[in-house]
């Protein structure tokens, strides 16, 4: 009897989840729009302030910015439909694409194209000067669901013949700027980040640029991208969609280190889940 009690209770969380989800509001008064939880949350939303006044100005609504505790907590969000549009990044994106009915719609533009890379540093005295001398030591990465400083940095080191916890240790210490401090404190001996964030950290003076070293970089990889709830109202869809591949806001743009964004879908992150499946993860219960 326990036991069915226990299953009762739990189809009713999962039925009240995807109602809520259901019943979210097709035109929303106020746009709840989540940020990438990828550093400090009252750094970012005091950063992207003028992003919140160029949406209600362009779409006529209130917005609220989020930012929640980590990558797991936006992707439950967005499934049940607490969050309106979203800012992800490539690999949550695919997460949450397997929990939710939501769609891309932008992706940043730098230097003239919608990728990005990684990049793995090194603590200077850690004896750490190539992938290979990665064996035996303390590797550190974000968050389990970041592409950025996780999936990519894990794949490239897959890619010189590493696998995490069989030739290194591997520590997720939660966001990209934590990974910079770590490895530049010497808790870690290496780590993987984004190549935008670890040059925004190092020009912030959250790190002392002559305690790190730069062993590589990744290939470049599809953009973070926007994405919002597929039951919002269709102009409300296009009048959001215009709304960021029309951006040329310079302050907005600048806070994202953009020079505007362009129009995506979601089969530009079928690489994403290749990457996935080459390291063995299930997308679908991460």
């Amino acid at each position: 009897m326990k036991l069915l009690n226990q299953i009762v209770l739990a189809a009713s969380l999962l039925v009240g989840g995807l109602n809520s989800a259901l019943a979210a509001d097709a035109n929303p008064d106020t746009l709840k729009v989540a940020l990438l939880p990828d550093e400090n949350a009252s750094e970012l939303i005091k950063r992207n302030q003028p992003l919140k006044d160029y949406l209600e100005a362009k779409l006529d609504k209130d917005v609220e910015l989020i930012v929640t505790t980590d990558y797991s907590s936006m992707i439950e969000a967005m499934r049940f439909g607490r969050i309106d549009l979203a800012y992800f990044g490539p690999l949550s994106y695919v997460l949450a694409k397997t929990k939710s009915d939501i769609e891309p719609f932008a992706a940043m533009i730098t230097d003239g194209k919608p990728t990005y890379r990684s990049v793995l540093i090194a603590n200077v005295d850690s004896g750490v000067d190539s992938y290979a001398d990665i064996k035996g030591r303390k590797m550190a990465y974000g968050d389990r669901a970041s592409t950025s400083s996780h999936l990519i940095p894990k794949t490239v080191l897959v890619g010189a013949g590493l696998k995490a916890e069989e030739d290194y240790e591997q520590h997720f210490v939660g966001t990209h700027d934590a990974v910079a401090v770590n490895v530049a404190n010497g808790n870690a001996d290496a780590g993987g980040l984004s190549e935008v964030i670890f040059a925004h950290v190092t020009e912030r003076g959250l790190i002392d640029p002559a305690k790190v070293k730069v062993l590589g970089y990744s290939e470049e990889f599809p953009q973070y991208p926007w994405a919002m709830r597929s039951n919002l109202e269709g102009d409300l869809k296009a009048r959001i969609r215009d709304a960021f591949i029309s951006l040329d806001d310079e302050e907005v743009l600048k806070n994202f280190k953009a020079e505007g964004f362009a129009p995506i879908e979601d089969a530009d992150y079928d690489v994403i889940r290749d990457m996935g499946q080459l390291l063995g993860l299930d997308l679908a219960t991460m």
